[in-house]
């Protein structure tokens, strides 16, 4: 027997903003003693808490305006979001699996946008 799923919907988030959703998610299971916080659950918990710098509204206005930018698509902004890349060499490890690189300029671009949320 085989099962399929089907994926009905897929929305890119920031770390900032999934941590707000597993708040509201660990404080309703705080709420009901009978429920314990699954393995899983608790592990990501705890990586959101660790990796997520900015605020929910903070990193989803960083995506906005790095999207505003030529070479930056969805995925990586949100990448971008999350490990906010201080120098050009972190910021050319986030475009490696890219098929095309950025020049000098259009690296400063996004780390000049990047330098404003840090």
């Amino acid at each position: 027997m085989t099962i399929f799923k089907e994926k009905v919907s897929e929305e890119y988030m920031t770390v900032s903003e999934v941590k707000r959703l597993l708040e509201d998610v660990e404080a309703e299971r705080a709420a009901d003693e009978e429920r314990e916080l699954r393995y899983e659950l608790a592990r990501a918990i705890e990586h959101v808490n660790r990796f997520a710098h900015l605020d929910p509204e903070e990193s989803r206005d960083l995506v906005e305006e790095l999207l505003e930018l030529e070479k930056v698509d969805i995925e990586t902004a949100i990448k971008i979001a999350d490990l906010l890349p201080q120098s050009r060499d972190e910021l050319r490890a986030v475009y490696a699996q890219e098929r095309y690189a950025l020049d000098g300029d259009e690296l400063d671009d996004v780390l000049n946008v990047v330098a404003k949320y840090v």
